[in-house]
């Protein structure tokens, strides 16, 4: 494993050199650099092999410190950071000339989010920048929620993993348009919509999940690869119609008398949405490592977490 740990100093020293630096949040791991170095930020996009129309999310240690990077912050902003910040949001605003275009991608909105991780928020509070950051794996992949998936997967590319332990959500952050009139989400993530509406005072009706030229991160049809082929659909229906020789199961809170218990992999054991969530990339890492061919996974109730965790596998169906 590369070089990880919980040194700040090292892991500021690092990012004030323009090098590259993975970052635990509660969601998963980010790929950061200073999200005003243009050559910087390029290091992410060529680790990642992640092309340039695909923007990048901004995260600063509070709402206030955002001030300098966005053209402004609507009341309903402050009221919903509020209620659900540091959490896992990502507010789309619109941004400042301050920001570099190749974060967002030539658009006129910039992501901006506040993690709720003890040792980033230090971090972020060291700098003098903010930090541009997509998940630390190459793109299109299963994203990364311990040190060690992010060493596995980009080697010795990045300068250090901050390490902070296993990602406590275990999906990236739901991401809301702000920047117009009306409220759109954009990405379904760990912060449920129905959290979201409460907090809101108000039913969000506008929920888009994929693009060709995405506003935000996390939106493109493909993504979340495995590296096995997967299928998604409702348990036992999918059992009964595929052959399960050479075959993995990914099962939302039960394991299946008739199969290997060594080729499943139970989400949520408790029932428990979050823990499902907390669980899923780890659980697609772990089957995508036996010698099967195809992985079956059974589709969750589309409520809460449920939508974002279905979201996430619909993608990784997709390859």
């Amino acid at each position: 494993m590369l070089e990880a740990g919980t040194d700040l100093s090292y892991a500021s020293a690092c990012l004030k050199q323009g090098k590259t630096v993975a970052i635990p949040t509660e969601t998963v791991y980010g790929l950061a650099a200073n999200a005003l170095a243009v050559t910087a930020v390029a290091e992410i996009f060529r680790i990642k092999n992640r092309p340039a129309f695909d923007p990048l999310i901004v995260h600063v240690a509070s709402l206030e410190e955002a001030t300098p990077y966005v053209a402004l912050i609507p009341d309903l902003v402050k009221r919903l950071y509020a209620q659900l910040g540091p959490g896992p949001i990502t507010y789309i605003l619109p941004k400042s000339q301050r920001i570099p275009d190749l974060v967002t991608a030539g658009h006129a909105t910039v992501g901006i989010r506040i993690p709720d991780h003890p040792l980033t928020l230090a971090l972020l509070k060291l700098l003098d920048f903010p930090l541009a950051a997509p998940s630390a794996n190459p793109f299109g992949f299963t994203s990364p929620t311990t040190a060690q998936h992010v060493a596995d997967q980009l080697g010795s590319e990045v300068a250090y993993i901050l390490d902070g332990g296993p990602c406590r959500v275990g999906l990236e952050s739901t991401i809301l348009d702000a920047s117009g009139d009306k409220l759109k989400v954009l990405r379904l993530g760990g912060l449920s919509l129905e959290q979201l509406e409460v907090a809101a005072g108000r039913s969000i009706t506008e929920v888009q999940l994929s693009s060709s030229n995405p506003q935000a991160p996390g939106m493109l049809t493909r993504h979340y690869n495995p590296g096995k082929k997967l299928l998604l659909g409702a348990f036992p229906a999918l059992l009964a119609n595929h052959s399960l020789e050479r075959t993995a199961l990914l099962t939302f809170k039960d394991y299946y008398a008739s199969f290997p218990i060594q080729n499943q992999y139970v989400l949520a054991p408790d029932g428990e949405m979050s823990t499902a969530a907390s669980r899923l990339f780890a659980g697609l890492r772990a089957l995508a490592q036996l010698d099967v061919d195809l992985i079956l996974a059974e589709s969750l109730p589309e409520i809460g977490l449920g939508r974002a965790i279905n979201d996430r596998l619909r993608r990784a169906a997709a390859q």
